[in-house]
């Protein structure tokens, strides 16, 4: 039997973008369900961490977009200490939140806020939106 060792992972376009973002190789991932069974809000969402692990793999971008679990991860890092590969699956879930929010095309421009109402906004709020929403 002959054994060919691949250079690079097979990668699909959706998740090289998630693996640039992030950092993390999404293809470690073997669906143990570790991060899932360790999840302290796991019971509000609609799709587990691993599948929406799995999603990225698969690259069904539209799948995740659809499910609120990527909104919903607290980012308490109870699935990064479980996982018995290593991933860090808060990287992963805030990639796929600015993946996210850079795809939405309804953002206020600076110049259409009102100059009174950008008195009563705190800098963070402004920095944080500009980091967010710009590419």
């Amino acid at each position: 039997m002959k054994v060919e060792i691949l250079s690079e992972r097979p990668y699909g376009d959706f998740a090289k973008k998630v693996k640039e973002i992030s950092g993390e190789d999404i293809l470690l991932c073997y669906q143990c369900g570790m991060c899932s069974a360790g999840c302290p809000i796991v019971f509000a969402m609609d799709l587990l961490p691993n599948q929406i692990i799995r999603l990225v793999q698969l690259g069904l971008e539209e799948d995740i977009a659809k499910s609120n679990t990527i909104w919903l991860c607290a980012s308490c890092i109870t699935c990064s200490i479980n996982c018995p590969r290593g991933l860090d699956l808060c990287k992963v879930m805030e990639a796929l939140r600015l993946i996210s929010l850079r795809k939405n095309v309804d953002y206020m421009k600076p110049t259409e806020i009102p100059h009174d109402a950008l008195a009563g906004f705190p800098q963070i709020v402004l920095v944080s939106g500009f980091r967010k929403h710009t590419a």
